[in-house]
This record gives structure tokens, sequence and C-alpha cells, in this order.
């Protein structure tokens, strides 16, 4: 079994970390490339094509670090899909004997091992496909991935608050509403009732935190709470008012679907912005749609 975060991940040492974005020192350059001070872990190499022009040693570059098909240690500007300790919904690329292979971004493949897929999960293994997998290091230290995620994500967390901003990845329906990983390391849950126009699995979304269970599981919202759902809404509003120079054929009395697929929101969140916005004079409300009042 993998063993997850690395050490050095979790407590921040100052020293190279393979698999997560790192700011190393330049230690020299020359035309096959230049070479990276990654501490404890020794000089790591960054080819050519990506050195930046003008670059000089001494110089603080901002690389992610992992092991290429030799197993060495390269730097590259490149930034992959996920990191060590991120979840990602990933292409399979290839199913060997060792595993699968994942597009992550970057020229050497994710090897998904056949150890760190569940009985279960072995149908879902097709070439072509996408997966969810955690990006974990292997017992030897080398990037992999996890398609068990329940070995790294918690149905149950502290220290949220009410209307607190979260990162969410969307995961699987359930009879309740749509499952989601919160910030890569818990499970949560949008009911039916906050879902408004489409959620694919893979999609990554902002959302916020709705309310603090009893049984410390977590219930997301897709929009803001309270005053600060109306005014990002309405903002939103605004915004858009701006750039079709001043009028949406839109109004309170429109189809949900036109209102969420022009703003992402419900026709509730959207009657209640648009409310607030006439009552203090931003726009005025015409029989065909919404016009931008013009101050001055």
């Amino acid at each position: 079994m993998a063993s997850g975060l690395p050490t050095s991940f979790l407590f921040g040492a100052p020293m190279a970390t393979p698999g997560i974005l790192n700011e190393l020192p330049l230690l020299s350059v020359s035309p096959l490339g230049a070479m990276l001070d990654g501490g404890k872990l020794g000089e790591i190499p960054l080819p050519s094509g990506e050195v930046p022009p003008g670059t000089e040693p001494g110089q603080i570059l901002k690389v992610f670090v992992y092991h290429d098909a030799t197993d060495r240690l390269m730097a590259t500007t490149r930034v992959p899909k996920a990191q060590v300790g991120e979840v990602a919904f990933l292409k399979i690329v290839a199913v060997k004997g060792a595993g699968a292979f994942l597009d992550w971004g970057l020229p050497k493949d994710l090897l998904l091992p056949w150890a760190e897929v569940r009985r279960d999960q072995k149908h879902m293994i097709v070439e072509g496909k996408k997966i969810l997998v955690m990006l974990i290091q292997d017992p030897d230290g080398r990037e992999a991935a996890s398609a068990r995620l329940n070995d790294f994500l918690t149905d149950e967390a502290d220290g949220f608050w009410p209307g607190e901003k979260v990162s969410i990845l969307v995961a699987d329906p359930t009879d309740l509403g749509m499952r989601v990983i919160v910030n890569h390391r818990h499970w949560g849950l949008v009911h039916q009732n906050e879902i408004f126009g489409s959620l694919r699995r893979g999609d990554v979304r902002e959302g916020y935190i709705k309310a603090l269970r009893p049984d410390h599981k977590l219930n997301i919202s897709l929009t803001a709470p309270g005053y600060a759902k109306a005014d990002a809404v309405g903002q939103s509003i605004l915004d858009a008012l701006t750039r079709r120079g001043g009028f949406l054929a839109v109004t309170d009395k429109s189809e949900p679907k036109l209102i969420y697929d022009l703003f992402g929101v419900s026709k509730k969140a959207f009657k209640q912005a648009l409310g607030t916005l006439y009552k203090n004079k931003e726009v005025s409300i015409e029989p065909t749609g919404i016009r931008l009042v013009r101050k001055g």
C-alpha cells in the first residue's frame, strides 16, 4: 500500500520534494540545460528548452520535480494536471502488466499500479476512459496514482465554517444528489435541490460549506450563502450587462435554464440579486429585458 503524502510535503522541509511544485535556486546554465539545487537530493537538471531566457545562476525558479523514465529526478516548468496529495480525473492512455498509465500532462505517463485498484474498480481500467485518482508516492518515493480514494479521503471534517469557500471535484451521483471531493481531503455532498444545470464527473468547481452537521459530514452549496451570494450574483449581472452594451434580454420571468446558462445560478438567486440592483437604481427592468443604469 502506498504511503500517500511525503513527509517533506507535510512538514515543508527546506529541500526539493518530488511530486510537487518547488522553488529552487539555479546553480548553473549551459547549452544542455540548467542545474537546480535540490538540497539533500543533489543537483536536479532542467532541460534546455525549459530554461527561461535571461536566467542566471542564483535566481529562484518555480519548477515541478518528478522521476523520469529512468527514475532520475528531473525538473520541469510545465505544471501537471495534479500534484502529490491531490485528486484528479485523468485519462487512461495505456494498460500494461504493471497497471494503467495515465496522462497527467508530463512526458512520462503516471503509473496506476494494480495494487492501487480495488477489485470492484478493475472494469473501469480501460484505455481511453478517465478515472478519479489520488496522486501519491509509491514505497520507493516515485510519483504514482491510487484509485483507492477512501484510503485518503474522510467522510467527516472539522475546522470549516458555514459559508466558507472550498474547492470541489465532482465524483458520483447518489440518491440524494452528487458526491464531491472537498479540498482534495474530504467527501462532501451537493444535494439535488442545490444543483442547477449539469454537474459532470471530474468537473472542478468552487463550492461553499452549507452547514456543519452534527455528524461532521459536509453539505456543499454551489453558490455563496446569504448576502455574499446576492452580492456575487449582482456583480455577475452588472458585468454581463457591461459586456453586452448595457442590455440583456432576460427578466425575473425568464426560464430557469436561460438564467443558469447566463449566470450559473438558480432563478431564485437571480431574482433576489436583480431586486437589490433595481432597488439601488443600478438597473432598470423593461418588458423585454434589463438595462444598466448609466450614472452621471
